[in-house]
């Protein structure tokens, strides 16, 4: 979807109550409308896909408590893909990595539920500049990802 539509209709925006939240924390950049890529091979409850790749939109933030990535497949609707505090232990089955031209989530889905297998992967291509990227506590991560953020990132209803 161009661009010029995503932004008419705010679908990849970070949500008002979220950012409002976030801006409490600190921000120290914030990216929206961001191209994300995912990638997934694998079965979760409600679909199998041997290869798909789709494109979307999404927010990428950087606060001085978290690490927090949206994605949005609806206008003025985002979840959270990444949502990983700076100080937290770094483990779990979600790996980022930040550099100069973005994050890139990897993620064994096998270890989110053992009723999924295979690889998800989203990558948020978003140039970032070298003083941000020297202010961040760290340029990787670990956290344990929910079900729910492989399920939204997947394009399945989740449900509990």
């Amino acid at each position: 979807m161009a661009v010029f539509v995503r932004r008419l209709f705010g679908i990849g925006k970070l949500p008002d109550d979220l950012h409002a939240e976030l801006e409490a924390e600190g921000i120290i950049h914030l990216a929206d409308y961001v191209a994300v890529t995912r990638r997934f091979s694998g079965a979760i409850p409600g679909v199998r896909l041997p290869h798909s790749v789709a494109s979307y939109s999404g927010s990428l933030v950087f606060t001085s408590q978290r690490v927090l990535a949206t994605l949005s497949m609806l206008p003025k609707l985002a979840g959270p893909t990444v949502n990983a505090p700076w100080e937290a232990p770094q483990t779990g089955a979600a790996k980022v990595e930040i550099s100069a031209t973005g994050l890139q989530v990897d993620v064994d889905v096998s270890h989110v539920d053992p009723k999924f297998n295979g690889e998800l992967s989203l990558n948020y291509k978003v140039a970032l500049p070298a003083d941000v990227l020297g202010g961040l506590p760290r340029r990787s991560l670990a956290f344990d990802m929910p079900p729910e953020y492989v399920f939204r990132a997947v394009g399945v209803t989740y449900s509990p």
